[in-house]
């Protein structure tokens, strides 16, 4: 079954479809800290968890006793604030609709942050068969903490459910691994998965800024319990990104020296150390351990997460694939990191969706799902999948993702510049070529900016492809729309004349020159031509054939390089072009490859920093070609 949202319809409810620039402010707006502090009590407590350490969990009960209250549960590493039984916030659970009708929100500092005692361990390793009490980790955490909350907390329903974005969703989807009864129905949100292909790597090409910027104040010890989160974020030198990353750092390893890091982060310690996916990176994968899963789940992603867009869609298909008989529906919105929570999802950027896109996801979605499994019965009119389709901008109903409908396809690589629906049936050019310097890597964004931005995943292209070391490939205009409906794969033959290199591939919507601009647009931008990113992706070389054991190219050897490139729901529209952009640099989004072979790319040296001429092949024998599906027009 398929079905289309319009989104004229969802206006009736959601309100004015007026389009204003994204601020931090959407469904999960404040309540007022004193609307909560008349309504609810709260409590704080040092809960015990099997191994003898105590998680500091804040609850907040409904002061109206009438009737009993399930709870909704949030284990994070940044902080229950405000502490002191006396101070409240200004909002309580995913958005303020839940205060109103009336939860018991439980709040809990994970262990090793802030007020909780135990270490604390970055994306802690499920230990599958557990046997003694220090056998511990999230999901063990998890079910004691609910079956303390259980006996000490009154006015309960005896249900339990489990949710948060980010590194809180990891805890989610963590808990709900051999869950405590009581836990029926989690949603994780935009969770890590597997920091090796979210977050901080891309298929081992590492996300420099994101992860400085984020380890540098995050990764600082915390040997005591404190209300305090540790250092304070490391302040810049310049405010602009692409210079200090080049110019300042140099080579990466500059950043643990002492006017940086100093040696003092553990886990970027470790991450120096362990450049491949190895045994460090791969029992920090959750995805193999979610087997076990009863309760039901709602996972939550964003089409434009630039940080865990992995882990929502990867998430979705492990407990699809190992819990048949579960209740386990995604839904994907037009949505930055968390858009669906901190904004009201109708623009990201400059690209805007036609209406305000997470008003629907809390109405339709989140609340009536958490409802229907915490108060009710359990049945709830949710599709399996509700995905929103950007290009049309209309949110669609599936059975399954990607949806049975869709078709499998290709686009190919032609000459000059052509983005064919066959390969070439002439003998033309075998390659396109391009000098990929280090020295002179392509910016990620045209912003002057230190940190990964939120909007980067649909930038406007045309400062890229105006560059010599960046390929453009695109179809004619098109006459008939085409809607593309699942993962992405670019089937590459590429070669170099250096060991080593990055290949970063770019899907764009080419917008007609007579596209109209729109309020909200930034200060000298236009859509009139604008090259839309839908999607993008990045593989370093090296790892093309194991990500745990890297080999050099051959250079001057024709060799095939598949680099997934994640799911998309996106239609172009007629009058627009599909495009494609290949390039080996991505600055600072990722850190530069030497190109010249290293074994480990964080302690190389200047002098490995070396320019090379790579290839990229389109010849009968080496047909490179973008793998697509294809959803017909109904």
């Amino acid at each position: 079954m398929t079905r289309r949202i319009c989104l004229a319809t969802t206006l009736v409810v959601l309100g004015s479809c007026a389009v204003d620039q994204e601020t931090d402010v959407g469904p999960a707006a404040v309540v007022d800290a004193d609307w909560i502090e008349n309504h609810y009590n709260k409590a704080e407590y040092r809960v015990p968890v099997r191994d003898g350490v105590h998680l500091f969990t804040t609850v907040y009960t409904p002061k109206d006793t009438s009737r009993e209250y399930p709870m909704l549960m949030k284990r994070t590493p940044y902080s229950v604030r405000p502490y002191g039984e006396g101070k409240f916030p200004g909002k309580l659970g995913p958005a303020k609709e839940y205060v109103r009708d009336g939860y018991i929100f439980v709040y809990q500092d994970v262990r090793g942050k802030y007020m909780s005692e135990g270490e604390f361990v970055n994306m802690t390793p499920h230990v599958p068969h557990k046997s003694a009490p220090s056998d511990v980790d999230e999901s063990s955490d998890t079910y004691d903490t609910i079956e303390w909350l259980l006996e000490n907390v009154e006015g309960h329903n005896g249900r339990v459910g489990l949710y948060g974005i980010s590194y809180p969703g990891f805890y989610a989807a963590a808990g709900m691994i051999d869950h405590h009864p009581a836990l029926v129905a989690v949603s994780p949100q935009a969770p890590i998965a597997d920091w090796w292909f979210d977050d901080f790597h891309h298929h081992g090409a590492f996300f420099l800024p994101h992860t400085f910027g984020f380890i540098s104040s995050f990764g600082q010890p915390r040997p005591e319990p404190s209300t305090e989160g540790g250092k304070r974020p490391f302040e810049y030198p310049t405010k602009d990104g692409y210079d200090f990353y080049l110019n300042h750092i140099g080579p990466l390893s500059t950043l643990n020296g002492p006017e940086y890091l100093d040696g003092g982060v553990a886990f970027w310690n470790s991450t120096i150390e362990h450049p491949n996916y190895d045994e460090f990176w791969q029992k920090r994968d959750i995805l193999p351990h979610l087997d076990n899963v009863p309760p039901a789940v709602l996972t939550v992603g964003g089409w434009f997460d630039a940080e865990d867009l992995y882990g929502s869609l990867q998430i979705y298909r492990s407990v699809e694939a190992k819990n048949p008989n579960v209740w386990n529906g995604i839904i994907m919105g037009p949505w930055r990191h968390g858009g669906w929570s901190r904004t009201d999802g109708s623009m990201l950027g400059n690209i805007t969706f036609g209406a305000p896109t997470s008003e629907f996801y809390l109405a339709e979605i989140e609340k009536p799902f958490f409802d229907a499994h915490l108060k009710g019965d359990g049945s709830v009119d949710i599709a399996e999948a509700t995905m929103f389709e950007t290009g049309a901008n209309e949110w669609r109903e599936f059975d399954e993702w990607p949806p049975a409908a869709s078709e499998e396809s290709a686009f190919y690589l032609g000459d000059d510049g052509a983005l064919l629906m066959a390969p070439e049936s002439e003998p033309g050019e075998p390659y396109d070529a391009f000098v990929s310097d280090p020295a002179k890597p392509v910016p990620f964004t045209q912003d002057v900016t230190l940190r990964m931005t939120r909007e980067y995943m649909t930038d406007d292209q045309r400062f890229a492809g105006r560059r010599p070391d960046v390929l453009v490939f695109q179809t004619p205009v098109l006459d008939e729309p085409v809607t593309l409906a699942g993962p992405i794969v670019a089937d590459l033959w590429v070669s170099t004349t250096a060991a080593d290199a990055d290949w970063i591939v770019k899907l764009i919507d080419v917008f007609p020159d007579d596209a109209a601009d729109h309020d909200g647009l930034r200060d000298g931008v236009h859509m009139s031509g604008y090259q839309m990113m839908v999607r993008s992706e990045v593989l370093r070389g090296r790892f093309r054939d194991s990500h745990e054991h890297p080999r050099p190219f051959e250079p001057n050897t024709a060799t095939r390089v598949r680099v997934p490139m994640q799911d998309v729901l996106h239609t172009f529209e007629p009058g627009h072009r599909i495009m494609i952009q290949i390039q080996s640099t991505w600055f600072p989004l990722i850190d530069r490859n030497p190109q010249g072979w290293v074994d480990n790319i964080y302690k190389a040296e200047a002098d490995d920093y070396i320019a090379a001429t790579h290839r990229v092949h389109h010849d009968g024998e080496h047909a490179s070609r973008i793998e697509v599906r294809i959803l017909p027009a109904e």
